[in-house]
C-alpha cells in the first residue's frame, strides 16, 4: 500500500480509503466487519463514514457498525484514521442538522458514542451550510479540538470559493484550517478541475475523490450489461430514484463509455483499475474513496494501485472524457 501526507498536514493516509456508505444497507454487519479487517490487512488505514450512512433516520447505523468493529480491540482503533461527517438532519426538530455550533457539538458527541471512541481523527462537514457564518463553524470546531474530541477538520462537497472562505477565516484565527476536501471526481465527473482542485492546491488542502468509478459506470458496465448482470428492470417495474439517475447518466454517456471500454480491452486492463489509476494520478489528489459492497470488490479495487497509465493512454482518456479545463480560461479568454 502506498501512503501520502494528507494535504500539508503530517497525517499519512493510504492512497485507497475505505468508504462505508454500503454498510448496513447493501452489506450486512458481519460482512462489513470482514471488509474492515481485510482493509487493515491490505494496509488501508483510513476509514470514511458519516452519521447519515445506513439511511435509518437519526440512527447513525453505519457508525454503530463501525463502533462495534472498533470495540473488538486488537489495535483496530490505533491503526485506523477514522473520518466521519455531519450535516444531515438527525431528528425532526430544529437544530438537529446542518452546521450551527449547537448541532456541531451535539453531532460530535453522538458520533463518538456510536463509534465507541473518544476522538475522531477527521471531522468533516458533509455539505455547505449557507445559513451559518464560517466564524461560528470554526468557533465550534475549535472547542471540539480543545476538548480532544477531534484532531483534524475536513469538508466535503464544497465549492472552491467555500474552501477559500473557510481557509481565510482559519488563517485569521491562527488555525490550521481544513486538512482535506472530499469531492466527487472521476473521468465522468471532472467539474472540480475548474476551481476546487486549484483552491485546494493553493491552500494546502488534501483532496479525497469519492465515486472514482462514477457509481460503477466506469467499472465495465456495458460488458456487464451484455452479460445481463445489471438486473435489467422488467417492463412496468418501478425503479428507485437513485437507480433511475444512474441509468439516465449511462444513456447520456453511452458512446463515451463504449469507447472507454474498448480502450481498456486494447490495454488488457480492468476498466475499474483504469478509472482508479487515473484518479490517483491526478495532480492534487491524495486518495480515492472506494465503497465496496463485498470483500471481492475491495480486493479487486486494489489492482488500480499497480496499474500505470502511459502518456498516450492519458491523452486518449482526455479525448474520450474531456475535462472542463482550468478557470477562468475554460470560460473566458
Amino acid at each position: 500500500m502506498d501512503y501520502t501526507h494528507l494535504g500539508r498536514s503530517g497525517l499519512r493516509v493510504s492512497r485507497i480509503c475505505l468508504g462505508t456508505d454500503n454498510f448496513g444497507t447493501q452489506t450486512t454487519e458481519d460482512d462489513a466487519h470482514l471488509i474492515l479487517d481485510a482493509a487493515l490487512d491490505h494496509g488501508i488505514n483510513m476509514v470514511d463514514t458519516s452519521d447519515a450512512y445506513g439511511w435509518r433516520f437519526g440512527e447513525g447505523y453505519t457508525e454503530q457498525i463501525i463502533g462495534r468493529w472498533l470495540s473488538k480491540g486488537g489495535g483496530r482503533r490505533e491503526r485506523t484514521v477514522l473520518a466521519t461527517k455531519l450535516y444531515g438532519e438527525m431528528a425532526d426538530w430544529p437544530n438537529n442538522g446542518r452546521l450551527s455550533a449547537l448541532h456541531i457539538r451535539r453531532a460530535c458527541d453522538a458520533s463518538l458514542r456510536r463509534l465507541q471512541t473518544d476522538y475522531i481523527d477527521i471531522y468533516q462537514m458533509h455539505h455547505v451550510d449557507r445559513d451559518t457564518p464560517v466564524e461560528e463553524i470554526w468557533s465550534a470546531m475549535d472547542v471540539l479540538r480543545a476538548q480532544g474530541k477531534i484532531v483534524y477538520v475536513g469538508s466535503s462537497n464544497h465549492a472552491g470559493w467555500h474552501v477559500a472562505r473557510l481557509q481565510e477565516e482559519a488563517r485569521r484565527r491562527h488555525h490550521p484550517g481544513l486538512v482535506s476536501e472530499q469531492s466527487i471526481y472521476s473521468l465522468l465527473d471532472r467539474t472540480i478541475e475548474l476551481e476546487v482542485l486549484p483552491a485546494c492546491a493553493e491552500y494546502g488542502v488534501g483532496v479525497l475523490a469519492w465515486a472514482p468509478l462514477s457509481a460503477g459506470l466506469l467499472g465495465g458496465v456495458l460488458e456487464k450489461e451484455r452479460r445481463n448482470q445489471l438486473g435489467t428492470p422488467l417492463k412496468g417495474e418501478r425503479i428507485a430514484p437513485h437507480r433511475q439517475a444512474r441509468l439516465a447518466k449511462l444513456e447520456r454517456h453511452r458512446p463515451a463509455i463504449e469507447e472507454y471500454e474498448k480502450l481498456c480491452r486494447d490495454l488488457g486492463a480492468d476498466p475499474a483499475h483504469v478509472a482508479l489509476s487515473w484518479v490517483l494520478g491526478r495532480p492534487g489528489v491524495d486518495g480515492a474513496i472506494v465503497g465496496p459492497r463485498t470483500l471481492d470488490q475491495l480486493t479487486g479495487a486494489l489492482g488500480g494501485l499497480s496499474l500505470h497509465l502511459d502518456a498516450d493512454t492519458l491523452t486518449r482518456l482526455d479525448e474520450i472524457f474531456p475535462g472542463p479545463g482550468p478557470a477562468p480560461e475554460a470560460y473566458a479568454w
